[in-house]
């Protein structure tokens, strides 16, 4: 299990089928069970991993993923969620009514990259822009999970490091408030 923890891009550039039939299996199990409280049958819940399986070998091929900012079960679990939510949809199942996927699935691309054109952005955005990138990882991480993704705290702490809902709340609230210190900062200098 640690042999799979400790990958880097690198590894998974040169890559080897058994490489990659490891990350497979060890991934599966942890996808199906999450995946399970979406109330899928089986064989949907399946397909969606072989996609979001897919997806991730080929943004590694493709080059499109040049860091891991997070484990390679939340970025296969992140891709799945989004294929899980698809589905549901055409299916008319509901998600969460505050929940817009269209909004997500079309800022998607910008979310993950921050490349944001400039020329539209306020002063604050601005702001924003510039101090989310000097957040530590874990906080970009969280940040873009919950706010940007649509993550619940529960779906974090299921994903993440943390021991428990509260230690997701405190991080989440001390990552927010740095951002917004260091945004007022700026903007009263």
């Amino acid at each position: 299990m640690n042999k799979v923890e400790n990958i880097t891009i690198e590894d998974l550039k040169k890559g080897s089928d058994s490489l990659y039939k490891l990350i497979y299996d060890n991934n599966r199990d942890k996808f199906i069970n999450f995946a399970r409280r979406y109330n899928l049958k089986d064989d949907d819940i399946i397909d969606a991993y072989q996609d979001a399986y897919i997806v991730f070998y080929n943004n590694v091929v493709d080059g499109k993923l040049t860091t891991l900012t997070s484990s390679i079960s939340t970025y296969i679990i992140g891709i799945g969620k989004y294929l899980i939510f698809d589905k549901m949809k055409k299916n008319n199942k509901t998600i969460n009514p505050d929940f817009d996927l269209s909004v997500i699935r079309n800022e998607d691309a910008v979310i993950s990259t921050f490349e944001i054109e400039t020329e539209d952005l306020t002063t604050e955005q601005e702001l924003l822009k510039q101090h989310f990138k000097d957040l530590g990882e874990k906080c970009k991480n969280l940040l873009t999970l919950f706010y940007y993704r649509g993550y619940t705290i529960k779906d974090i702490l299921e994903l993440g490091d943390y021991n428990n809902e509260n230690v997701v709340k405190s991080a989440k609230s001390r990552c927010l408030k740095t951002l917004k210190e260091r945004i007022k900062a700026n903007l009263n200098s």
